[in-house]
């Protein structure tokens, strides 16, 4: 990284355990081990209402895989901003990239300890590309875009990625003028790829409804018109924003819809 990074052992002692945090919960309906009890204990009542949340959880990785092989595949990109980067989990977003395309460059960026902590470890890149972390906030648009053109070329195009982290920002308003303002710095030919969880489904709006009562950090559950407006302006490729499941599936599979909800755009 082009800044100085925090030791271990400043991350470890950020990390609170005592309230159940998005991205250790994730870890854990995804099978991965990054996580602590008081989280296994809110993913569990939180499946305990709403069944289908580990089933969305591993779509949202796969619609990921699927769309990053698209962008750094057929439309060539070689440039990723991946803002909410999480745990480290399996096929991330450069380790997908750089199979395709070993010079792709990497910028994941999260405010998160333990997910400071695992980046460190882990997110390591192939030779000839790059991958490095910003420990930023998604509140602070201008300073991402900033400490990421120390890594990234803005003359050329970038895949922005945000997966699954607008909830996260309370009002509406502000979540679309943080996109906004992130589509901005990026020139003509950059994508964006997204996915949100959705309000359309009561027993996902009372388990996120319970979760959020832990003390936990707040996630919205938005409806898909308003997920459609973080695209206005963009050139949506097919099939559009749709289930995630749905978005270009594998060839012979039978995906079933989730509640989550995603596309890739392309800035004019």
């Amino acid at each position: 990284m082009a800044d100085s990074k925090p030791t271990d052992q400043d991350a470890l002692s950020k990390i609170d355990t005592s309230v159940p945090h998005s991205a250790r919960i994730w870890n854990y309906w995804m099978g991965g081990k990054d996580n602590y009890e008081v989280d296994r204990v809110a993913g569990d009542a939180y499946r305990e209402t709403a069944p289908n949340i580990e089933t969305m959880a591993r779509a949202s990785r796969h619609y990921l895989i699927r769309a990053v092989t698209l962008v750094a595949g057929e439309l060539g990109v070689r440039q990723f901003l991946d803002i909410g980067t999480g745990l480290p989990t399996y096929d991330n977003t450069h380790q997908v990239a750089q199979r395709i395309a070993p010079e792709s460059r990497i910028v994941y960026v999260d405010n998160d300890p333990l997910v400071l902590r695992h980046a460190q470890a882990l997110l390591t890149s192939s030779p000839e590309g790059v991958t490095e972390y910003i420990d930023a906030d998604l509140h602070e648009p201008e300073r991402i875009i900033e400490r990421a053109a120390k890594i990234l070329d803005f003359d050329r195009p970038v895949a922005l990625m945000l997966m699954g982290i607008l909830g996260h920002i309370q009002d509406y308003e502000e979540a679309k003028s943080i996109v906004r303002r992130l589509q901005a710095a990026l020139p003509s030919g950059s994508y964006f790829v997204h996915y949100d969880s959705t309000d359309t489904d009561a027993s996902l709006k009372d388990a996120q409804q319970g979760y959020d009562d832990t003390g936990a950090i707040p996630y919205v559950l938005r409806s898909p018109d308003q997920v459609a407006a973080y695209y206005e302006g963009l050139e949506l490729l097919e099939p559009g924003i749709v289930s995630c499941p749905l978005w270009r599936p594998e060839p012979g599979s039978t995906p079933e819809p989730t509640d989550i909800y995603g596309g890739v755009a392309r800035k004019p």
